[in-house]
């Protein structure tokens, strides 16, 4: 970390110096200047502030990468953010998110396929992360999204139980010029999509619509999948100081699994699904493994302004879901309502004429319950005929924040610090039945009912400062801590043989918590002589180390989890954007990290044998280095045409705390074309190709944390193959009135 810090400290003096003997050269040289244009507006720290002004790192994905993907699935639209390790399981939307290595244990049979977990997510400002920190990608509109911001810090002083950072995702339109858009898309393996999106100015202010309907027969045998979208939303202006949105969402996704497969298979015919009794019994194919969803959420933010300088924010909203699952020899049926808001109250406070303190105050709530209906298989791999089992399974998240900002020196300088209390509280009830004949109102079918709850509670901190050394160069530091509570499932009991655990709730598990020390530089170089090979550069740099204690670790493939002592991850992560001469683009992420287990014994109990210490061992899941690269050419001639291409790497990785099964290294590249082209008045007819994994490269996508080992079989089961080459045509009309 040392080397890492005296690094970056070293590249800020250096640009710093660069940058005011640049300002004193001849007008033919290349100049940093002010311009406001290059100032990107994010809401990190839960108001809008200039991205060179927060003391965190951020990454604003550009609208041109989400111009040319299908938008199916995240890591579509996330390769380019540094620190994030995202990665597709089947080639649809179900994918692993990590970033930091927080999200990394959410992969395993009772992981909840299509969540992630240690991250939160916000579409439109609302969120679509759950109470006990899950993460389900149903609603999440690529197709209509205008911008993506990734927060890669700790930020749970101001978000609560989001230790890995937040994705914040944006569908409203950056027109407001009225506007219809259609497209299709068709590609390999019985890819089909269908768009349309269209806005208009009313007298109550913007409205737009988003609808997506999705098909994929899937590359692997049990991995169809199809996702119809639907998004709507009003922006309003109630007056001159206060603005209201409203968004309606909902969506139907039905996506099958196919499960892991062991070495030999991947080996052998990777398209297939985990069909082997001697791995799984029954097999994945034999209980046709599948998730249901069908969702719908109405919510709404409002802004007012009481003066220039004090602000009031607030969101609500409301959310039903029905979901069903088969899975894991079991039939299952959710009834659940998820709602919610929030309240932000910033207050600035002028001290002198360079000198103002800002206050922020705020509060979060969400609440989550519901029934689960637990049924037998049936032959078909349906329900059966009655449940064996009834559970109201509940969640409910509090927290309460504040943050003072101080700016010095005209807004040279900035220091921020800020303070979290966080209360998330599990509760379930559960009716055990069992049945004779087939009455379901006998008496002698209440065998048992189990009530329990669990809380967590949590006071985060957190502290930063910013030294705007240039008007488009500046430097930080912050350091803070992290919490992130266990998620519902795994706080019930645990499934290992001889250990007997008080009823509902496994006492053992309990919250990872962190303390995140990072420092930064960003940096936005712009060339005044347009022949210059490098017109426009802009990076950033971070440095980090995170501790962790009580690292949550799945075992029997999700079934339970244990609590590692401690564990460190290090690592430096670079962000670039090039403009160069002749309509060249350069967009590229790196990272290069350490992840390391510093205390972690395995008690006897758990491991099946004498108790094993991992101290040292890499944590499961984590490469050591990951990169993206992507070239786009727009030639001068041509300037509504574009050329891509793009490289993906991840290194080897371990998929077991033993550091026994390990993932194989992998690059391969995607090849890409499109053309937006006038026709008359104001049609536009677009269209792209795209080739993904070009040269047809055979790798590890994803892994099974700390698999199960097949029965009867020498081998785990952890390998989620990666797609094989696939093309994708889309073509689209758009009218702008």
């Amino acid at each position: 970390m040392k080397k890492i810090v005296s690094s970056l400290i070293a590249l800020c003096c250096l640009t710093s110096v660069s940058a005011q003997t640049k300002k004193t050269s001849t007008k033919d040289s290349t100049t940093i200047r002010e311009i406001s244009t290059q100032e990107v507006v994010v809401t990190a720290t839960r108001q809008k502030e200039i991205n060179l002004e927060v003391p965190l790192a951020i990454t604003v994905v550009p609208q041109k990468i989400l111009e040319n993907a299908r938008g199916y699935g995240l890591d579509e639209v996330l390769s380019l953010v540094p620190g994030a390790l995202v990665q597709s399981r089947s080639g649809n939307q179900d994918v692993r998110v990590t970033i930091r290595g927080f999200g990394a244990r959410g992969a395993g049979e009772r992981s909840n396929a299509g969540t992630s977990r240690g991250l939160r997510f916000y579409q439109d400002g609302i969120p679509d992360t759950e109470p006990d920190g899950r993460t389900a990608f149903d609603l999440i509109d690529l197709s209509g999204a205008s911008s993506i911001e990734v927060i890669r810090s700790n930020a749970s002083a101001l978000w609560g139980n989001a230790a890995g950072g937040i994705v914040s995702i944006s569908t409203i339109p950056t027109t407001r010029t009225p506007f219809i858009s259609l497209t299709n898309q068709n590609g390999s393996f019985g890819f089909m999509k269908q768009s349309l999106r269209m806005g208009t100015n009313t007298d109550a202010g913007l409205l737009y619509l988003s609808t997506n309907n999705t098909s994929f027969e899937g590359w692997r045998e049990n991995s169809r999948s199809s996702l119809f979208q639907f998004n709507a939303g009003l922006v309003s202006s109630l007056g001159q100081n206060t603005k209201l949105n409203v968004f309606l969402v909902g969506a139907s996704n039905n996506f099958k699994i196919p499960g892991p497969l062991t070495p030999s298979q991947y080996d052998s015919a990777a398209w297939q699904a985990q069909n082997d009794t001697r791995v799984y019994r029954p097999t994945y194919v034999q209980r046709d493994e599948r998730r249901f969803n069908r969702l719908g959420r109405i919510g709404t933010t409002l802004e007012h302004n009481f003066s220039e300088n004090i602000t009031l924010n607030t969101m609500t909203f409301i959310q039903t879901k029905y979901l069903e699952r088969s899975e894991r020899n079991t039939f299952r049926e959710f009834n659940r309502y998820h709602v919610g808001g929030n309240a932000i109250l910033g207050i600035k406070t002028t001290i002198s004429d360079d000198m103002w303190l800002r206050t922020l105050v705020g509060f979060d709530e969400q609440y989550q319950d519901g029934g689960i209906a637990f049924f037998e298989l049936s032959p078909q791999a349906d329900k059966g005929k009655y449940p064996r089992s009834i559970k109201s399974e509940g969640a409910n998240n509090f927290g309460v924040f504040l943050q003072e900002e101080l700016s010095l020196m005209d807004n040279k300088v900035s220091v921020s610090a800020g303070l979290r209390y966080d209360n998330i509280t599990y509760f379930n009830n559960s009716n055990d039945y069992s049945f004779r004949g087939d009455s379901v109102g006998s008496n002698s079918r209440n065998v048992a009912i189990i009530e329990g709850s669990k809380s967590f509670t949590q006071v985060t901190p957190k502290f930063g400062i910013t030294w705007r050394i240039e008007p488009t160069l500046s430097v930080y530091a912050n350091v803070g801590g992290g919490v992130e509570v266990p998620a519902g499932n795994e706080t019930d009991p645990a499934a290992v043989s001889g250990v007997t655990v008080p009823a509902a709730v496994n006492p053992l598990v309990e919250p990872i918590r962190s303390i995140t020390t990072e420092i930064g530089v960003k940096n936005i170089i712009i060339s005044e002589n347009q022949h210059n090979f490098v017109k426009e550069l802009t990076y950033d740099i971070a440095g980090y180390m995170i501790n962790v204690t009580n690292d949550l670790i799945p075992y029997g493939s999700g079934g339970y989890y244990v609590s590692a002592g401690e564990s460190r991850r290090t690592g430096v992560e670079l962000g670039v954007q090039t403009q160069f001469i002749g309509g060249f683009a350069l967009y590229g992420s790196a990272t290069m990290s350490n992840n390391t287990y510093q205390e972690y014994t395995l008690d006897s109990i758990y491991s099946g044998k004498a108790t094993v210490s991992y101290n040292g061992n890499q944590m499961a899941g984590l490469p050591s280095l990951f990169a993206t690269a992507r070239l786009r050419w727009t030639p001068d001639f041509l300037p509504q045409a574009f050329l891509e291409t793009e490289m993906r790497h991840v290194g080897e990785y371990f998929a077991d705390d033993a550091n026994t099964q390990q993932a194989a290294a992998y690059t391969v590249f995607d090849i890409s074309a499109g053309i937006n082209q006038h026709i008359f008045d104001k049609l536009f007819v677009r269209a792209n190709a795209r080739l993904a994994n070009a040269f047809d490269q055979k790798y590890i996508a994803s892994v099974w944390i700390n698999p199960d080992k097949a029965r009867s079989l020498p081998e785990y089961a952890f390998i989620e193959p990666g797609l094989p080459q696939a093309w994708n045509i889309s073509i689209g009309l758009d009218w702008k009135f």
